[in-house]
């Protein structure tokens, strides 16, 4: 489910194969680039036979380009997807996994700081808890997007570190199958994190995250702890916010305190606010009239695991949820755009001067910025959300 690469990811990337990363080439015959890739693999040392074996399945896989030019299921506002993602089946087998390998998430735990509910969460988003770990070829799908010129400075690393997982016996270039962008297992991920942030959970010598539960949830949390995860605060709380909020301190580009928070009259709506000096941010997923909630440190780094706000929110929420917190209250918020209204919106924006990236219809992060200051500029309540009449002024 993550169609990109965290910064996480990238550095660790690095790591695998410094020198490959910054000399390496695309285009052309893919025989001639794989031959080249053989090549740099055995100056760095590879094992032969590894580098062989990958070299000799790989093969051009167009279905990979195609999804790379296509994404776009965060189109969806964060009542669809989370209402589609939070799900009667995720929530009970969540909670039969958390029974079942309670040992397992102790572990990870009081090893890694991070709690069951938080690693559960992405393992069901990722994979529907390994029912659907995706069904390309994982050699084919990193040796395409290597020789793919759009970014293979990213995945030229990841094809070397599928090379060396081959050596450890945790990869079989003509059967390992993934995501299109090459993550394996459970929790979906590259083989660069897999070779550093591995771990063996059920003691049997490899990391095997397609087919172990354990090495899963092990490494999944000690991932989630090199990305910066705090042990023992919050993430996410759900909040009630009265109409005096200052609404342009909305987004995640504001931090309070708790108390501060407290203070503008926002309280938590399932049990009490955590410690005054926490901070957070106050997140409107679809403004003002949607659910609210307060987001910490610790969920900076769902949005290092995936870039997505929408996904990133679900995924902290559907934690909270796994922990025993509520259904949040969704409100009645106001309409949103089409995806034609929000790329003439995003035109206009931009002819205003602001950078809203790529105009694709997505609200993303530039985009809510831009259209809160234009709402805070208008005298409209500033909550990042545009609606027709917002676009109606501009």
């Amino acid at each position: 489910m993550k169609p990109f690469l965290s910064a996480a990811t990238i550095s660790l990337s690095l790591i695998v194969a410094p020198a490959l990363a910054q000399s390496a080439s695309c285009g052309g015959s893919f025989a001639d680039f794989m031959q080249g890739v053989k090549a740099e693999a055995l100056a760095a040392g590879y094992d032969p036979s590894a580098v062989n074996a990958v070299v000799n399945s790989a093969r051009l896989d167009q279905k990979v380009l195609s999804r790379d030019r296509a994404q776009g299921v965060f189109r969806q506002t964060f009542l669809e997807f989370s209402k589609r993602s939070v799900s009667g089946y995720r929530m009970t087998k969540g909670a039969q996994n958390m029974d079942q390998y309670s040992a397992t998430f102790n572990r990870a735990r009081s090893e890694f700081g991070v709690p069951p509910e938080v690693i559960t969460a992405f393992w069901a988003l990722e994979t529907d808890y390994g029912a659907v770990q995706g069904d390309f070829n994982t050699v084919n799908a990193l040796a395409t997007l290597s020789y793919d010129c759009r970014r293979p400075e990213l995945f030229r690393p990841q094809l070397m570190g599928a090379i060396a997982m081959v050596e450890r016996g945790d990869l079989d270039p003509a059967t390992t199958t993934g995501a299109w962008a090459g993550e394996i297992g459970m929790v979906q991920m590259l083989p660069a994190d897999i070779l550093v942030k591995g771990v063996d959970g059920d003691g049997d010598g490899h990391v095997r995250l397609k087919t172990s539960a354990p090495d899963a949830i092990l490494t999944a949390a000690n991932l989630l702890r090199s990305l910066g995860w705090r042990a023992g605060e919050p993430w996410l709380i759900e909040v009630t916010a009265p109409d005096s909020t200052p609404w342009e301190k909305s987004g995640l580009g504001t931090k309070l305190s708790a108390a501060e928070w407290q203070a503008l009259g926002l309280r938590a709506r399932n049990g009490n606010m955590p410690a005054g000096t926490l901070e957070a941010s106050l997140l409107l997923p679809q403004g003002r009239k949607g659910p609210k909630f307060l987001a910490f440190r610790n969920f900076d780094v769902y949005l290092e695991w995936n870039q997505s706000f929408i996904y990133s929110t679900t995924a902290a929420y559907l934690a909270t949820r796994l922990g025993g917190a509520q259904r949040y209250a969704a409100g009645n918020p106001d309409q949103g755009l089409d995806d034609a209204q929000m790329k003439l919106l995003q035109q206009k924006l931009a002819a205003r001067g602001y950078d809203v990236g790529k105009i694709d219809g997505i609200l993303g992060a530039r985009t809510r910025d831009a259209v809160q200051a234009e709402q805070l500029r208008l005298g409209l309540p500033a909550d990042a959300w545009p609606t027709p009449a917002l676009l109606s002024k501009l």
